[in-house]
């Protein structure tokens, strides 16, 4: 196996760094999950197949990883700001339930998108409102240290304060002179300013008023906990006061991770984690895809292709393809085009797999062609310099449609067995399912074909077989046509006849 030597863009730094965890061969990993009132959309695929993939990595490399993801099911308010309806609560009231229904009802279905793009449950996933204690606790160490205030009931961080010997607004690039004065906020008159010292405090506690419903006492006011606390005290609680990498897209950067990092300096001192990785966005005609925007597709109308955008449904295998064909911190913007291109691509993928299963090395080279052992080694090691280097999904995907090239050619007759050594085909195969399957994740999808066993198939095509030597071409033509319905191709070469997902 190749040597490794992972390297992590750190948004903190703005460099790759090569990964050293803190305390080896453990590793803390810590990604912000959904906040979950609504259906998961294609923009939350991305942050979790990837952070999915680090996880599948780090795990093969030989570490033994906590991945924990939290679920939000209070205190996100509108706006994503410290004023408005928590959008749960906004969800609950519209829909006449109680605000931990809509809490299960997507909480469910979250889970449901996440086990059909094949994604790992994280070891601990951690509920918001299930850890008040531990945020209140929080939050009254970060008052005794002076770095936040009780204003009317609720309790703000003091940005000013904590700005005068700490770096605020590293890790996103803000200005603090221009955030304390509140320069190019569009919500100002929105947000509180009423309670707040200056523009760029935010909520740590939120006393809460007639309309918000979740509610609970705390040393300040009955109230609910700031959006921001919550991330800190769970990956604190389960993780330590410092771990190793901090995931999500992007868009949390500022002020969700901004405000993570004060908080945990506030309370203890030194700062919360190592590396900071975040996935860039995926937009629609160049707009990011949000819920706030309007402009989103659900995974599940992905699934059953019952959204008006869609030409076609497309399968979670796809959906995860699509993703993983970028690099994550990459744009990657949606079209019908480029989903049927990752569907032809995974199906290509997938068929490699299906005929490197099928194959068998005689057992000898009795000419082997060095330079044909050269082009399969340096496949196998860009499938690991792609992963190395940032967790490149695209350089590794690049590298497997070169070892997919020899494995048609092996099939097909094009390269002969005895030109290919036999511990090198073996490391092609090993490394070409392993990458398949356990390190990007993808299955094997039957779809139409779910009806068709392998020992069915085995059955058509011995009857395809017969139809041709006895040249009963209309049969021949019948089976061919019945099988493609069904999106199966069947193979004829000179090898023998075998059957395909049709890409």
């Amino acid at each position: 196996m190749p040597q490794h030597n992972l390297y992590i863009q750190n948004t903190l730094s703005r460099q790759k760094e090569k990964f050293e965890p803190l305390h080896p061969p453990h590793v803390g990993l810590y990604v912000c999950g959904p906040t979950v009132y609504g259906e998961a959309h294609l923009g939350h695929a991305r942050p979790y197949v990837t952070f999915d993939v680090l996880y599948r990595y780090l795990s093969h490399l030989g570490y033994k990883v906590r991945y924990v993801r939290n679920i939000t099911d209070v205190g996100h308010l509108e706006n994503d700001g410290d004023e408005g309806e928590d959008k749960i609560a906004k969800k609950a009231r519209l829909e006449q339930l109680e605000p931990m229904e809509v809490v299960e009802l997507y909480t469910e279905s979250f889970h449901e998108s996440m086990r059909l793009l094949n994604n790992h449950h994280p070891g601990i996933e951690p509920r918001a409102s299930g850890h008040i204690p531990e945020q209140i606790e929080m939050i009254q160490r970060i008052i005794d240290n002076g770095f936040a205030y009780v204003s009317n009931g609720s309790v703000y961080f003091d940005v000013s304060t904590y700005a005068q010997n700490n770096d605020y607004g590293k890790l996103s690039g803000r200005v603090i002179e221009e955030l304390i004065a509140g320069a190019g906020n569009e919500r100002r008159e929105l947000e509180g300013q009423e309670e707040k010292r200056n523009p760029a405090d935010f909520a740590l506690w939120k006393k809460a008023d007639e309309r918000h419903i979740m509610r609970w006492s705390s040393p300040w006011s009955i109230g609910f906990p700031g959006w921001h606390i919550e991330c800190s005290a769970m990956s604190r609680k389960y993780l330590g006061e410092t771990f190793d990498i901090h995931g999500g897209g992007m868009d949390l950067v500022f002020p969700h991770h901004e405000s993570e990092i004060a908080q945990s300096k506030g309370s203890c001192g030194h700062a919360p984690v190592k590396y900071w990785m975040h996935n860039n966005m995926i937009t629609i005609n160049g707009r990011k895809m949000g819920k706030s925007l309007g402009n989103f597709i659900t995974l599940k109308e992905f699934f059953e292709g019952s959204n008006a955008l869609l030409e076609q449904a497309y399968s979670p295998m796809t959906i995860r393809f699509f993703i993983l064909q970028a690099h994550y911190r990459s744009t990657l913007d949606f079209s019908n085009e480029a989903l049927k291109a990752a569907e032809k691509a995974y199906k290509r993928i997938y068929n490699g797999l299906r005929s490197l299963r099928s194959l068998e090395h005689p057992g000898e080279a009795s000419s082997p062609d060095d330079q044909l052992k050269e082009r399969v080694l340096s496949a196998i090691n860009q499938c690991y310099e792609g992963l190395n280097d940032d967790l490149n999904t695209a350089v590794t995907i690049a590298a497997l449609f070169e070892l997919l090239k020899i494995i048609n050619s092996l099939k097909g007759g094009q390269i002969a067995w005895e030109k290919l050594e036999p511990e090198v085909f073996e490391s092609l195969r090993n490394t070409y399912a392993l990458m398949v399957e356990t390190i990007l994740g993808l299955r094997e999808e039957r779809g139409k074909t779910a009806q068709f066993s392998e020992v069915l198939m085995d059955t058509i095509l011995e009857a395809y077989r017969s139809a041709k030597e006895r040249k009963d071409y209309s049969q021949v033509d019948a089976i061919r046509a019945r099988l493609k319905s069904e999106g199966i191709v069947v193979k004829d070469a000179k090898t023998g006849i075998s059957w395909d997902y049709e890409e």
